[in-house]
């Protein structure tokens, strides 16, 4: 089974592109990906209450899991929706640092993930550990960087050997052997898939997946084991 843990739906206030939850579960179907963790891009736009209430309802109707977005732009709002959301039983919360222009010395970044470790939520970040990983460090913080790029792959690995909470969406792991060094270094555990179905190219993920040097258990781990394991399993 593989799980995808970025995906997006709703309208791209940037591009004016728009993908409905029917859209992305056909796009899933046809890349044999079965689901995975779903914000709303209107949540992380400029209406946190209708785009979560959009990515729930999703998340409900195709079997996928629901992850709360939070405009970091309103950093108390944010704080309140994590808590509820970890009130509701949400085990997720997506940080859109780079969409929201957020940079990683904005200390309200530092507080807010600190906020959600104590909450229990784990966190997908839009950035990677040279961008935010700073911010995110000495906190006991569980979090996935999911746009960690294989160039920096030596730095993930030093940042995970220090934070055990620290892993990597695979999206733009597309080195020759970025998977299989972080997997020698710090563990498969460490890697979550995620491809960003029907915004990027997720056929190219899933082409490293198949030419991956990782045996079928490390294989399961980061498809669908890793991220089960942050969210609390399935819906």
């Amino acid at each position: 089974m593989i799980l995808d843990c970025d995906l997006l739906i709703g309208r791209d206030i940037t591009t004016g592109r728009r993908l409905t939850a029917a859209d992305m579960q056909t796009r899933l179907e046809a890349a044999g990906i079965a689901g995975g963790a779903v914000s709303g891009l209107r949540a992380l736009s400029y209406d946190p209450e209708t785009g979560n209430r959009e990515a729930d309802d999703a998340s409900r109707t195709f079997g996928w899991t629901f992850v709360c977005g939070v405009d970091l732009r309103n950093p108390v709002d944010a704080e309140s929706r994590m808590a509820a959301a970890a009130d509701r039983g949400t085990r997720l919360v997506r940080f859109a640092t780079t969409r929201q222009g957020i940079p990683g010395t904005a200390p309200r970044l530092r507080l807010l993930t600190r906020r959600a470790t104590a909450l229990g939520l784990a966190v997908l970040v839009e950035g990677s550990t040279r961008s935010v990983g700073l911010a995110m460090m000495g906190l006991g913080a569980t979090v996935v960087f999911l746009d960690q790029h294989f160039y920096d792959a030596g730095e993930f690995i030093l940042a995970a050997r220090e934070e055990p909470g620290f892993h990597a969406s695979t999206r733009l792991l597309g080195g020759p052997d970025a998977w299989e060094t972080i997997s020698e270094h710090v563990g498969a555990q460490r890697l979550v898939f995620g491809a960003r179905s029907g915004w990027s190219e997720e056929h190219s993920a899933l082409e490293r997946l198949r030419s991956s040097g990782l045996d079928a258990t490390q294989q399961g781990l980061v498809t669908s084991g890793n991220l089960l394991r942050l969210s609390g399993g399935p819906r």
